[in-house]
């Protein structure tokens, strides 16, 4: 199995770092409305390799945030505001909505299912460690 690689930008032979073992992180969704065909699409895609590599005997741990809070024109606050309801009230019913519809699709569920607002601590802990790992800057 080949997939293209941006960096190389050339198509490569897939490698696990660990053997039978693969880590798949997927962008989730922004839930402020309802669930559409592009949805659909990117996360049934990622459903088939996923599915793929499990009958190839890989142990799949696959991820999946739900951006339901950002910094840059935040869509769920907007939303809230428009239709005066609470934004994790907003959010909480599209991404039960977004669960509902992938189901129907049959979809596999990720074994990790990350709220980004929930996730904000361990970010900043990510973020401090990559940043004690930069050279210094001239």
């Amino acid at each position: 199995m080949k997939f293209y690689n941006t960096l190389s930008k050339a198509k490569e032979e897939f490698r696990s770092f660990q053997k039978n073992k693969v880590s798949i992180y997927v962008c989730g969704i922004t839930p402020y409305d309802t669930t559409h065909l592009g949805h659909a699409f990117t996360y049934i895609s990622f459903d088939a390799l996923i599915r793929y590599l499990e009958f190839k005997r890989y142990r799949v741990n696959y991820t999946q945030n739900v951006t339901d809070i950002n910094d840059r024109d935040n869509d769920i606050l907007k939303r809230a505001k428009q239709q005066k309801i609470n934004w994790q009230d907003l959010s909480t019913l599209w991404t039960n909505r977004f669960l509902e519809d992938m189901k129907s699709l049959n979809w596999r569920v990720p074994d990790n299912y990350l709220y980004a607002s929930k996730e904000i601590n361990n970010m900043i802990n990510i973020i401090n460690k990559l940043l004690k790992k930069m050279p210094p800057t001239k």
